[in-house]
């Protein structure tokens, strides 16, 4: 097989990446190694930020999106006597739009078909060769049989554990790492959410969340100890919990139900320098990491594919390597920065295990400045909303 740019991965950035060099006409072709009914049924974050639903429009996959995304114009940090509402709109001109990751990836597959997308689910043994070469492969085995598929470029979308970020040598790459030492314990539920937008609470018990997917589907999460097991955790005692960690106006409105999916997540920062090898670029999840507090790792991955597809498409139908040269560099700025601003909602939103009373009043001392500063609440903003590409 020959093709332009080999795609490892069919999640969100893969699937992106693909659309918008097909849009193009650059060939591309995705390989997954995971069925299309499990990539379709991955339970993730769905807060979209205006450069994702922008990149999404621009490709004409919104139609969806369009019509059931949900508008926010703000969130609230809770500090267990009052709610702080981050009025991201009156802040910053821009809005966010609550659409499930999981209803996109389906939008994405979906249209990929329509629009002759390649994808090869089920490729198994995937592994990447000549990155430093001008003529790179991509061996793996469909039904059983090996195959070679022969490109220019290698796109690594394939997530924090796939096979293209360890294909770079170990002496040309460098990883950057803190491991939080707690989880999430999330519950998604077919319930109508508790508020119209988000709240994150820091709570004496610890952390907890409640967002929404859609009107009538919520995702709510409390942070728990590492060592956490999901089976302690029926769903009567997680909305019990749920509901002390949120406050009392929270917990009025709170509607119950059976859970659609339970899971803890353990939290992480990470990044990789840097986000090119020869003719291996990464994006997503296989370059960087962070928290779901910030809300930042879809979106990261998007703006990932915008500047790696402006790259590439410079590349094929221009001759132009410039951009694909400063790829890293480029996405790296913008990376650094949401994993800046993950971290410092991480930090200030958590109870950490050995935190004395120094560093609760820290985080005190924070919520009250940031809610007296109009300064203050207009950084956060502007970085909750996305900052530009």
């Amino acid at each position: 097989m020959n093709t332009a740019v080999a795609i490892i991965g069919a999640g969100p950035a893969g699937l992106l990446l693909g659309h918008a060099l097909h849009a193009a006409g650059v060939e591309a072709v995705i390989l997954e190694r995971q069925t299309r009914a499990h990539v379709e049924g991955r339970i993730r974050a769905g807060v979209l930020e205006r450069t994702t639903t922008d990149l999404v429009e621009r490709l004409g996959l919104g139609d969806r999106l369009r019509r059931e995304g949900m508008i926010e114009t703000g969130f609230s940090l809770a500090d267990g006597q009052r709610l702080i509402r981050i009025d991201v709109e009156a802040l910053t001109g821009r809005q966010l739009t609550v659409y499930g990751q999981t209803e996109l990836t389906k939008d994405l597959i979906e249209a990929a078909g329509v629009r002759g997308l390649e994808i090869v689910w089920e490729a198994a043994d995937v592994a990447l060769h000549g990155l430093d070469s001008e003529a790179p492969e991509v061996s793996f085995a469909r039904d059983g049989r090996p195959e070679r598929l022969r490109c220019a470029f290698v796109a690594g979308c394939d997530g924090y554990h796939g096979v293209s970020r360890r294909a770079v040598p170990a002496a040309a790459g460098r990883e950057y790492e803190r491991a939080y030492p707690f989880g999430w314990l999330g519950i998604l539920a077919d319930v109508p959410p508790c508020h119209h937008e988000l709240i994150y609470s820091n709570h004496e018990r610890g952390f907890a969340l409640a967002s929404m997917r859609s009107p009538t589907r919520s995702r709510y999460y409390v942070q728990v100890p590492l060592d956490e097991k999901l089976e302690d955790w029926p769903d009567e005692r997680l909305w019990d919990e749920l509901a002390v960690r949120l406050g009392p106006e929270a917990a009025a409105a709170m509607t119950r139900g059976p859970a659609l999916e339970k899971s803890i997540a353990p939290l992480r920062s990470f990044v990789f320098e840097p986000m090119r090898f020869g003719r291996l670029c990464l994006a997503g999840d296989a370059a960087h990491i962070v928290p779901p507090t910030g809300a930042k790792g879809l979106n990261l991955a998007a703006s990932d594919v915008a500047y790696l597809s402006e790259a590439l498409i410079a590349w094929f139908r221009r001759g132009e390597g410039a951009l694909v040269e400063g790829y890293s560099e480029r996405a790296l700025a913008r990376v650094w920065k949401a994993a800046r601003f993950s971290w410092y909602l991480t930090n200030l939103m958590h109870r950490f295990p050995g935190a004395g009373a120094f560093d609760r009043a820290m985080q005190v001392a924070e919520l009250d400045y940031v809610a007296g500063s109009a300064a203050m609440r207009t950084a956060i903003a502007e970085n909750y909303v996305g900052l530009p590409l």
